[in-house]
C-alpha cells in the first residue's frame, strides 16, 4: 500500500505539472494581457506614474519575457529578478492585476466557502438520493417509484439558475426576505464569529437545494438502474433461496456493488459542482470562486484565473486518489496488484 501511494503521489505531481502547463498556455492564448492593456490605456491618458508601476509589475512577474520563462516563474521553477524561486510550489499564488492585490487576498474566504457549499451539496445529494433510489428499485413500478421517476425528470430538466431565480422571486414576494448570499449583509467584511457561522448555516440551505437538485435527480436514476441490475443477478437469487434476511440480502452485496460508479466519479464530482454552480453563484450572490474566475477570465487576469483553475485541478486529482482507495475497500473484487492497480 505504501508503494502504491508513493506511485500515485508521483503520478499526481506529474499530472498537475502537465495541467499547469495547459492552463497557462490556454490563459495566454488570447492576444494581450491585463497589464499590457492597462499600460496602453494609461499612456493614452498621460499617467506616467501609473505606467511606471505597471511596467515594474511586468518586469517583476516576467510578463516581458518569453512564455516558457513566464510559466516557469509562475510555478516556481525559475528565479525572479532578485534570484529567488517564488511561485506556486513555494506558496506564492501570484498577483491579481485587476484587484491590485495578491491572489491569496482576493480569493480569501471564497476558497473555503466554495468547499463548504459543494461539500454540503455532496452530502445532500447522497443522503436524499440513496434512500429514494433503494425504495424505487425494491418497489419497481409502484406508485412511489412513479413519483420518484417524475420528480427525477423534473430535476434533470430544470436549470439550476432558473430555479434560483424562481426561489429568489417567490421568497421576496411571499415572505419579503432575500435568500441571496451566504450570510446576512451585516456580517459582510466582519471576522468570523458564532453568530456569523449560524447565519452561514441558515443561508446554506437554499444554494444546497438549488445546486444539488439536478445531481440528486441524476443519482436517483443511475442508482435505481444499477441496483435493479444487481438484484437480478444469480448471487442475489441464491442468497434469498438460502434464507438470508431481505435487508441483509440487499445491503450486503447488491447495494455495495451499485455504489461503484459513484465512488469512481468522486474525482469529477467537486470540480463539476464548482464549474456548474457559477451561474447559480452569480444569481444568488454567493461569495465563491466561480464569479471570481469568470471575471478573471474576462479581464485576462492570468495569475488569478490560473490559480483558481489549478485549485480545481488539485481537487480532481485528490478526488481520483480517494475514489481509488474507496473502491479497493468497497469492492472485494478489486485488489491492489503489483502494478499499482
Amino acid at each position: 500500500m505504501i508503494r502504491y501511494l508513493a506511485r500515485r503521489l508521483l503520478t499526481m505531481a506529474a499530472t498537475l505539472l502537465v495541467i499547469s502547463a495547459l492552463v497557462f498556455v490556454i490563459i495566454k492564448l488570447p492576444p494581450g494581457d491585463f497589464l499590457t492593456n492597462q499600460i496602453a490605456e494609461l499612456r493614452s491618458q498621460g499617467e506616467a506614474a501609473s505606467v511606471a508601476k505597471a511596467q515594474f509589475l511586468m518586469q517583476q512577474y516576467g510578463l516581458d519575457r518569453p512564455v516558457w520563462e513566464q510559466y516557469l516563474r509562475w510555478i516556481g521553477l525559475w528565479p525572479n529578478p532578485e534570484g529567488a524561486f517564488n511561485g506556486l510550489i513555494q506558496g506564492n499564488w501570484g498577483w491579481s492585476f485587476e484587484y491590485d492585490r495578491p491572489v491569496r487576498e482576493v480569493v480569501g474566504d471564497a476558497l473555503w466557502l466554495t468547499l463548504v457549499v459543494n461539500l454540503a451539496v455532496v452530502v445532500f445529494v447522497h443522503l436524499v438520493s440513496i434512500p429514494i433510489a433503494i425504495y424505487s428499485a425494491t418497489r419497481q413500478y409502484s406508485l412511489g417509484d412513479y413519483v420518484a421517476t417524475f420528480i427525477g425528470y423534473i430535476g434533470l430538466a430544470t436549470p439550476s439558475f432558473l430555479l434560483a431565480l424562481v426561489m429568489l422571486f417567490y421568497a421576496n414576494r411571499w415572505f419579503g426576505v432575500s435568500i441571496g448570499g451566504l450570510y446576512d449583509s451585516a456580517y459582510a467584511g466582519q471576522p468570523w464569529t458564532w453568530d456569523k457561522l449560524r447565519s452561514l448555516m441558515a443561508h446554506l440551505v437554499v444554494p444546497t437545494l438549488v445546486i444539488g437538485l439536478g445531481g440528486t435527480a441524476a443519482m436517483i436514476r443511475r442508482m435505481r438502474a444499477n441496483l435493479l441490475d444487481e438484484l437480478a443477478k444469480q448471487y442475489v437469487v441464491t442468497a434469498r433461496a438460502k434464507g438470508l434476511p431481505p435487508t441483509r440480502a440487499l445491503l450486503k452485496y447488491p447495494f455495495r456493488m451499485s455504489l461503484n460508479p459513484f465512488i469512481a466519479d468522486i474525482g469529477n464530482l467537486l470540480p463539476h459542482l464548482i464549474s456548474g454552480s457559477v451561474l447559480v453563484s452569480l444569481v444568488l450572490s454567493l461569495p465563491t470562486v466561480g464569479p471570481i474566475l469568470l471575471a478573471a477570465l474576462k479581464s485576462q487576469d492570468q495569475f488569478l484565473a490560473g490559480f483558481i483553475l489549478m485549485f480545481v485541478a488539485m481537487l480532481t486529482v485528490i478526488g481520483m486518489l480517494v475514489s481509488d482507495l474507496l473502491l479497493a475497500w468497497l469492492d472485494p473484487r478489486i485488489r491492489l496488484g503489483g502494478d499499482g492497480r
